[in-house]
């Protein structure tokens, strides 16, 4: 059975079927959410919200303002991977598969200041 992962070199961490990853914008110090869900071999991008809007976060038209956020479905295809950049020069990616909510180094012990990881489905590893 195939589960989303994150990966970075050879640092792996299953998460299950459904992620969401949370961030803070650098610039506009707001939260943005995203919701994966695995289909098949590809991620499905379900659903986004936004707390605000300004440099680059302009929700769109169809979005829906709830619970302090706007809410909306992106139109993408489905995904092969998503690819995180984690630096020391922004607060890190709070990841959560179900309610179980970290920050991305949490989930992959030893993953350096400055890195690429990719939220993909989980490689082989016969």
């Amino acid at each position: 059975m195939n589960v989303i992962c994150l990966v970075a070199g050879l640092l792996v961490a299953p998460l299950g079927e459904a992620v969401t990853l949370q961030w803070t914008h650098s610039v506009q110090k707001t939260l943005w959410a995203e919701d994966y869900r695995l289909q098949g071999d590809r991620l499905q991008l379900s659903s986004a919200r936004v707390q605000g809007t300004g440099a680059g976060m302009e929700p769109p038209a169809d979005a829906v303002y709830r619970d302090g956020a706007w809410h909306y479905t992106p139109v993408l295809p489905l995904l092969p991977a998503v690819t995180l950049r984690h630096s020391p020069y922004a607060a890190p990616y709070t990841v959560c598969a179900g309610v179980d909510c970290r920050p991305l180094p949490e989930w992959l012990p030893g993953l350096a200041n400055d890195s690429t990881v990719t939220l993909q489905v989980c490689p082989d590893r016969r």
